[in-house]
């Protein structure tokens, strides 16, 4: 039987552990705090603390190109392509915007990590059977507090890092509420933590912050309209997308925000 490489065991009897503390610690101060700010700020401090301390004792180095293209305290609909569980935290811990994520309702069962996502007003969607005018009534209100959303029209994590066609459904929730949107290309987090792996190793990843896309505010656009935008987003997610090389097992890279 073959033995499992240096960084299972790393995973396995460090990570998780490490990581399961940081979820219940930050996930208790964040549930506490939405019962005095209802908004969801402080929870979203909470969030931005969890993905810092998940990167740094993993050991991935994050490179962040394009933030100058955005501007602090206005609302964008970010739209990120999906390599692996490890860019919700590259994105929450690099992005210094009030973030909400659109997400499967499942996610919600989880204990602390789902319970903080309901308490701080992301939006859980029902995909089987999803209440658009309910998400839109949500999401507005998210928009008017100067709260800025993350998707991954992809659907779901890409096996070998390359992006897959994206859906056309939340774009046409950003074409009725007229939100500027910004394409987010992020490569080499699929060599740190690969679908269906249970493994993570130390990586280095970039984050690309692609030029905002104004939309016009539509009553009711129709599925071609939607499909037209995440074609263009995805063209432009996709060239952005770097081919990263996986570092040999013996390499290990200090975190620098």
């Amino acid at each position: 039987m073959k033995r499992p490489p240096f960084h299972w065991w790393r995973t396995v009897f460090f990570l998780i552990p490490a990581i399961s503390v940081y979820t219940i610690v930050l996930g208790t101060l964040s549930i506490l705090s939405t019962f005095v700010d209802r908004k969801g700020h402080r929870a979203h401090w909470c969030a931005r603390a969890w993905s810092w301390l998940i990167l740094a004792t993993t050991g991935v180095d994050v490179a962040v190109t394009g933030l100058d293209r955005v501007t602090p305290g206005e609302t964008y609909m970010f739209v990120s392509n999906h390599q692996s569980i490890y860019d919700i935290p590259v994105i929450f811990a690099s992005l210094p915007f009030q973030l909400r994520i659109i997400a499967k309702e499942s996610l919600g069962r989880f204990p602390f990590l789902g319970w903080h996502l309901i308490r701080a007003g992301h939006l859980l969607v029902d995909r089987s059977n999803p209440d658009r005018a309910g998400i839109l009534n949500r999401w507005r209100r998210l928009v008017a507090d100067r709260v800025s959303l993350i998707i991954f029209p992809e659907g779901t994590r890409s096996e070998d890092g390359n992006v897959d066609r994206f859906k056309g459904g939340s774009f046409l929730l950003a074409l009725e509420a007229g939100l500027t949107i910004v394409p987010l290309s992020v490569s080499g987090t699929v060599h740190v933590m690969k679908k269906n792996r249970l493994m993570t190793c130390p990586g280095q990843v970039t984050l690309e912050v692609h030029p905002p896309i104004p939309t016009s505010k539509i009553a009711a656009p129709t599925t071609a309209d939607a499909r037209q935008l995440a074609a263009r987003v995805e063209e432009i997610v996709r060239a952005g997308v770097r081919q990263t090389p996986e570092l040999p097992p013996t390499v290990l890279v200090r975190t620098t925000h």
